[in-house]
């Protein structure tokens, strides 16, 4: 690497250091305006990070033979935007370097994507005060050329600004030197986590679920790679609203998109046939057209509402998923499946209809009361007892941290949840096979339901209720001699231990074991009129099974404190 002589002095203030760990293999690319120091700026940082140091200019220049006043001559700006992005190109696809870009470069849809594979993007944001002294005499710039200055950068700023926006990092430049500015860069990169993504590839499309801390203020950059126009409705609920939609609104409008809210109540409340009908009418009063975003921001609740209704106006709307509850994080916004309720039982109104992303902002569920966030780790649990039992050891290794708030556990658990669910949906996106695939994912939701529509939503939590019907999905399998009676004391008691009730008496009510099974004949999951339950071998080895004797089910729940 050639390094600037002139930066030995410098250097030595803050001595050098390996880029961070998540960085390996990536570039460092500078964004921002004519003036705001991504040259200079951009050799220091390399030389702090031992890299080598590129100016996406002077490269063009010299790959062009000619200078970049003569290139837009000769050629115009589209022609010169083209050799650009070639070059551009060219250098991120070798090995890591600091790249300064031009002030236009990142305007270009196909370099940022080239920038989101192969680098991250840091954006210098500088006021127009500091630009206008920085450009003073610069003449030479193509775009000031005889031109007004302060017009110029004034045009420039509200056309750019929401674009660069976009990049991974801001940092805010000011009069401070560039060393100390430079400082300022190297402690945003030396704090950024970038977000963890898995990648989903259905038959019918394909999308990330991306997850990490504090992602709703950066939501429109996240966002911008899949929104086919930038406007957007946000369908909340009057709970979320209050606590994260002024973060979503604002991360949205850094990158000017333009949005409209429309808030239901809280809860299964909005699941309702009315206020779907009421939500639709706003949605075409707002005057949504085919590329406008439905955003989800919410619990599951909200995530089946919004979803059916993108995908019912307009014959399909593209559809976000902001999920803010850790049961939504892990289960409901993956996979598709949306739908609102009837007098006759839940989710019996629905559709498949895949979002173009999730979006799970660990920081929401710092909000929620321990109890709603063990009832949504059930659902996390549950994934690893359906078909990895490494995962489940991983659970009991992790699971405290995961309600405690650690933002890195509870994402990697989020991931791995999602990364098993997005293996059963894959093989089955429109839940057909009647044995095994996409049906695995409701272990524990046949006794579930029962004891949902029993005891009714103001009394258990679907989580509490998927618990207790994971517990009993066990003890059921043991009577059949399928699995060890020990496998469901292990889940049972590690459940247990995390302050989810995992006994029928923990809601202080009488239940009817022939009233649940009544209960269960009417849940949708049932075929030929027999019921159907996912059972299991042992931790990690579930499986559907439709020969269930009803008297075998009968006597688990009697067990499990029931009256007949």
């Amino acid at each position: 690497m050639t390094q600037d002589p002139g930066l030995t002095e410098t250097v030595s203030l803050r001595e050098s250091r390996p880029p961070p760990e998540w960085l390996a293999g990536r570039s460092i690319v500078l964004v921002g305006l004519m003036g705001a120091g991504k040259t200079s700026i951009g050799r220091r940082l390399a030389a702090h990070l031992s890299l080598p140091f590129r100016d996406a200019d002077v490269e063009i220049e010299l790959a062009a033979g000619c200078t970049i006043s003569e290139l837009f001559q000769r050629y115009g700006e589209r022609e010169f935007r083209e050799g650009e992005r070639r070059v551009i190109r060219r250098l991120l696809s070798a090995d890591p370097i600091v790249l300064a870009f031009g002030g236009g470069a990142f305007m270009d849809a196909d370099t940022r994507a080239t920038v989101r594979r192969e680098a991250v993007s840091i954006w210098l944001r500088c006021g127009l005060p500091v630009l206008l002294r920085r450009v003073a005499g610069r003449m030479h710039r193509p775009l000031l050329a005889n031109q007004n200055h302060q017009e110029v950068l004034q045009r420039l700023m509200a056309a750019r600004h929401p674009v660069y926006a976009e990049a991974d990092i801001v940092v805010d430049v000011t009069d401070d030197t560039q060393e100390v500015t430079t400082g300022h860069v190297l402690d945003a990169l030396y704090a950024f986590r970038p977000p963890r993504r898995l990648s989903l590839a259905l038959t019918s499309s394909g999308y990330e679920v991306v997850a990490g801390e504090n992602l709703l203020a950066s939501a429109g950059a996240l966002l911008a790679p899949v929104l086919a126009q930038k406007r957007a409705v946000v369908i909340t609920d009057t709970t979320v609203a209050a606590l994260h939609l002024p973060t979503l609104l604002r991360g949205l409008e850094a990158t000017a998109v333009e949005t409209r809210c429309i808030t239901v109540p809280a809860g299964e409340a909005a699941k309702t046939l009315a206020c779907y009908g009421e939500v639709v009418e706003q949605l075409l009063d707002s005057g949504v057209e085919r590329r406008t975003t439905v955003i989800a921001l919410g619990g599951s609740a909200v995530g089946d509402l919004a979803g059916f209704v993108a995908a019912t106006t307009l014959r399909g709307l593209p559809f976000v998923q902001v999920p803010t509850t850790l049961l939504s994080q892990v289960d409901s916004s993956i996979g598709g499946k949306v739908g609102i309720d009837t007098r006759h039982g839940k989710n019996l109104l629905g559709a498949f209809h895949q979002p173009r992303m999730v979006l799970a902002d660990t920081a929401t569920l710092a909000t929620l009361p321990r109890r709603q966030l063990a009832a949504g780790y059930v659902e996390l649990v549950k994934a690893a007892l359906i078909g990895d039992a490494v995962f489940f050891e991983w659970c009991e290794a992790n699971g405290a941290a995961v309600l405690a708030g650690n933002h890195a556990t509870q994402a990697e658990g989020i991931l791995r949840a999602s990364a098993f669910k997005a293996q059963a949906v894959t093989g089955d996106e429109r839940e057909e096979k009647t044995e095994n695939g996409r049906a695995l994912l409701n272990l524990g939701h046949t006794f579930g339901y029962a004891l949902e529509t029993e005891l009714g939503n103001n009394t258990i939590l679907h989580g509490e209720a998927v618990g207790l019907g994971i517990g009993l999905a066990f003890r059921l399998s043991a009577r059949l001699g399928l699995c060890a009676e020990a496998d469901g004391e292990r889940v049972i008691g590690h459940l247990a231990s995390l302050g989810v009730p995992m006994e029928l008496a923990a809601f202080g009510r009488p239940l009817s074991a022939a009233r649940l099974l009544e209960h269960m004949h009417h849940d949708k999951k049932i075929r030929d009129r027999r019921l159907t339950f996912v059972l299991l071998r042992g931790i990690g080895n579930a499986f559907t099974h439709g020969e269930v004797p009803e008297e075998a089910v009968a006597a688990v729940l009697r067990e499990a404190g029931c009256e007949p």
